[in-house]
C-alpha cells in the first residue's frame, strides 16, 4: 500500500511517499504566492519519481499551515501530531519534539506511540523562528548558509535585549556600528532565538530524548545554542525538514489498514 504525506509549510512544501513503511521518494517546492500550484507540482514530481500513478496512492494526508486547502488530500493531521509520529518512526526513544520552521516554533511532548500529551506553539513573533535568522543574516550581509557556521567561531556571549524581530534588527545594526565582530553577533542572534524556544519547551516539560526538526535544524549555530540552552544534546534526524510529511504519510498508512 502506498500513502502520501504533504506538509504545507509557510515557505517550503514537502511531499513524501511511503510503501509498507518504506520511504519511496521525497520532493519539495517553494510555496511562493501560489502554494496550491506548488503542492500539485511537488506531488506530481513525487509520483513521477516513484514510477507510480495517482491511482496507486491509497490515502493522502496533509499537514502544515495550509493543510486544509489541499483539494486532493483525503484528510488532514495537525503539525504537532505529524511531527511526533514522524520523529518516532526513526528515533523511537524521543519523547520531546522541537520543530522550528520559517514562521513559528513548536514543542511537543509525546508518549512511546507518538501520541501527543502536551504542546506549545510560538506563533506571535518571528523572533522565535527561521525568518528571524534570515532577516539578521541580511542585516549582517552574510549568506544564510554561512550565518550558522560563523557563530560557532565566537567565544563571546552578547545578550540581545529586543523581544521583537523589528527592534532586534535595529540592535544588530547598532552592534555593527560598534565594530562588534559578525561571528559574535551571529551567536547572539542564535542565542536569542534559542532562548525563546527553550522557554516554550520548558512549558511542556523536557522529557528525554529530545529531537529537533524543521528547516532551522540545518543551522548548526542554532543547534549549538539550543543544546546549551536546554543543557542536553538534541537529536537531529536525517531529512529533518521532511518529518511532518513523513508523519502524515504514516498516519495515512494507519488509516488505510483500517
Amino acid at each position: 500500500m502506498i500513502t502520501a504525506g504533504i506538509d504545507m509549510g509557510a515557505k517550503i512544501i514537502k511531499v513524501l511517499l511511503i510503501k509498507d513503511g518504506e520511504v519511496l521518494v521525497k520532493t519539495q517546492e517553494v510555496a511562493g504566492f501560489e502554494p496550491l500550484e506548488a503542492a500539485e507540482k511537488a506531488f506530481d514530481n513525487a509520483v513521477s519519481q516513484a514510477g507510480v500513478t495517482r491511482e496507486d496512492i491509497k490515502y493522502i494526508f496533509a499537514t502544515g499551515a495550509g493543510r486544509s486547502a489541499v483539494p486532493f488530500a483525503n484528510d488532514t493531521i495537525t503539525e504537532v501530531s505529524a511531527s511526533a509520529k514522524g520523529v518516532l518512526f526513526s528515533h523511537p526513544s524521543v519523547r520531546t519534539v522541537i520543530e522550528v520552521g520559517a514562521e513559528e516554533g513548536r514543542a511537543v511532548k509525546c508518549d512511546e506511540n507518538g501520541k501527543v500529551q502536551d504542546f506549545a506553539i510560538n506563533e506571535k513573533c518571528a523572533a522565535g523562528a527561521g525568518s528571524f535568522t534570515e532577516a539578521m543574516s541580511r542585516a549582517l550581509e552574510v549568506p544564510l548558509e554561512e550565518f550558522g557556521k560563523i557563530s560557532l567561531t565566537s567565544e563571546k556571549s552578547i545578550p540581545m535585549n529586543a523581544q521583537c524581530a523589528v527592534f532586534a534588527e535595529s540592535e544588530v545594526v547598532s552592534l555593527v556600528h560598534a565594530k562588534t565582530p559578525k561571528a559574535d553577533i551571529a551567536k547572539a542572534v542564535h542565542d536569542a532565538i534559542a532562548s525563546r524556544i527553550v522557554s516554550m519547551v520548558r512549558r511542556v516539560g523536557i522529557n528525554k530524548d529530545v529531537a529537533l526538526v524543521g528547516g532551522v535544524s540545518r543551522n548548526p549555530g542554532f543547534v549549538d545554542s539550543l543544546n546549551r540552552g536546554l543543557e542536553v544534546e538534541v537529536i537531529v534526524p536525517k531529512d529533518a525538514e521532511y518529518v511532518g510529511a513523513l508523519g502524515a504519510a504514516l498516519v495515512a498508512g494507519e488509516r488505510g489498514k483500517k
